[in-house]
This record gives structure tokens, sequence and C-alpha cells, in this order.
């Protein structure tokens, strides 16, 4: 009997529904064994009955949910708890889902300053109201699913690679929980480290790193940081390379972003990072700036508004 697959997408881009397509002939090796039966991104089954005659939530029973997404607004929290109570097993699927991802970055404003900050410009005339009418209720902030539902697998990723997708499919359906990867991103970059210098700062990514060619094995540029370009490899998990390549973002000769969120679940890729910095004797106070740091992980309340200062 196929195991029964539903999926959900909510405060999300449906990168990570992509990535799910993105396993190519694999997907239907998967579809042998596992029956998706719900999966809005990718086929039409409607919230209230196919005619929308329903009077409430419907998702179909599963044995194991997918969900990509943070949870922003009442009917993210609405459908997250539907899914949690459908099925037997829920996947925070990519990092939006697991640490709230770019969405979160709103957390350093006040539902108005966000609205402002979006749709307000120099020409724009004042409004004292926002939309109500058949618009979901913003929540006070943007949540990771496990800040609001229980969830049992972990799967960053911005989106998770297919190669990882697969694997955590394959297992799920035969019953077993799927080996992910735990490692830094510096544990699987090839870059040269010569471990040596004096660098004392960092700079922005504004020159082009030095490497000879796009052309040069990795192997043989030399390590973003130790160029005293920020690169997050040191406080990111590994995986955004799939089962043998290595970090997307380096071998593009750009450095880590942090798409993959802190390499343990609980981490705060923020502090982790500048206490890497501080220990090899950098000063902080050359980084640009700081929300950048949690630029994909800034859920779990790490991300706040500043207070504003009265004025003297």
């Amino acid at each position: 009997m196929a195991v029964k697959v539903a999926s959900e997408w909510l405060n999300s881009c449906s990168g990570c529904e992509i990535s799910i397509l993105d396993m190519g002939e694999r997907l239907l090796e998967v579809l042998k064994v596992a029956d998706f039966v719900h999966i809005p991104a990718l086929m039409d089954h409607k919230y209230f009955g196919q005619q929308g005659d329903g009077t409430h939530l419907e998702i179909p029973q599963a044995d194991v949910g997918l969900i990509s997404g943070g949870i922003r607004n009442e009917e993210h929290l609405e459908v997250a708890r539907e899914m949690r109570k459908k099925c037997q097993f829920i996947v925070a699927l990519g990092t939006c889902a697991t640490h709230g991802g770019i969405p979160a970055l709103t957390n350093s404003y006040s539902n108005r300053q966000t609205l402002e900050r979006c749709f307000a410009t120099e020409t724009t005339d004042a409004n004292d109201f926002s939309p109500a009418e058949s618009i979901p209720v913003f929540l006070d902030a943007c949540y990771a699913l496990d800040e609001k539902i229980e969830v049992d697998l972990y799967m960053p990723g911005c989106p998770p690679h297919p190669d990882h997708i697969f694997a955590a499919l394959v297992a799920l359906v035969e019953g077993e929980l799927p080996e992910l990867p735990g490692k830094s991103n510096c544990d699987t970059c090839p870059t040269a480290r010569e471990g040596k210098g004096n660098l004392k700062q960092l700079r922005r990514f504004l020159q082009a790193p030095h490497y000879q060619s796009a052309a040069e094995p990795l192997d043989k540029m030399r390590c973003f940081l130790e160029q005293g370009i920020l690169c997050m490899g040191p406080v990111t998990r590994a995986g955004c390379g799939g089962d043998e390549r290595p970090p997307r973002c380096i071998s593009a000769r750009v450095p880590c972003r942090g798409c993959y969120g802190p390499v343990k679940p609980d981490g705060n890729q923020q502090l982790d990072m500048l206490n890497a910095l501080a220990s090899n004797g950098i000063d902080i106070k050359s980084l640009p700036e700081f929300t950048s740091l949690l630029r994909f992980s800034g859920a779990h309340q790490l991300l706040k508004p500043i207070p504003k200062q009265k004025e003297v």
C-alpha cells in the first residue's frame, strides 16, 4: 500500500515544491510508493471543496505531511494546525519552515512599519487603516513552524537539495528516519585555507575575491574569510550542494549567505558568527551590519523590532 503524502506551502515562494520536481526521473520512483493526496502548488485541491461549498478547511488524512514556509498570518496558522491534525508525521521543508527564512526579516519591524516600508513612498497619501476584509490578519511576527505546531523532522535549505528530498521521502516510505547532513558548510568547502595572516577587519563583498578565472579549480581559490570577505560557512549547515557537489555559492565564487540555517537546529547564526570572528581576532565592528547574519534564521524571537529611543 502506498504511503499517503500531503504537502502545504505557507509563507513561502514555492521554491521547495520546485525542488521536489527537480528530483527529475527519481520523482517517478517516489510516485510508485507514495501517493500525493494534497499538494496545492502542483495539483488542484480546494480547501473548502471543489465547488467551494464547504464550511471549514479540509485536508485529506495522510501518513506524511510536508510543510514549506513559515507562519505569518491567521490563515497560515489554521492550515498548519489542520496539517498537524491530519498527518501522522510532519516535515518542516525548507529554511522558511525550520527557521523563518528570508520572510522572517520582517521581524525587525512592527506590522505597521512593515506595511509602510513595503507600500508607502514619498508620494503615497497617508493611510490610517489596513485592508482587513477577505484578507488574513497578520500575526505579530513571522514564526517558524515549530513555534506553533509540533514538528517531527527538520529539512532546512533554500530550497532543500533534491538529493536530500529524495532520500528523505524514500526513507520515510520505508518507515525510517533519513540521515541528513549535520556538518557545517566549511567542512564541505574545497577552497584553500592557509591559516595564516593578520586579518583584523572584514569588507563588503563589492570587489571580486582573488582567483585566477572561473575555470580555476575551487581548491586553488583561497577561503573567502581569509580574504577578508564575510562568509557564513562556519555557522551554516551543509547540504546545498547535494550529496557530492561543493556548496553552491562557493561554486559560483560568492561567499555563503547562510541559507541552510544554523548547524544545530537550535543554533544562533548571528551569535555563533560573532564568536567565531572575535575568537580569531577580527574586529566585529568592521561588519557593515548585523541583521544579515540572521537573514535566513530570524524566527524563534531572534529578530525583534528595535525600540524607539526617547528624544532627550
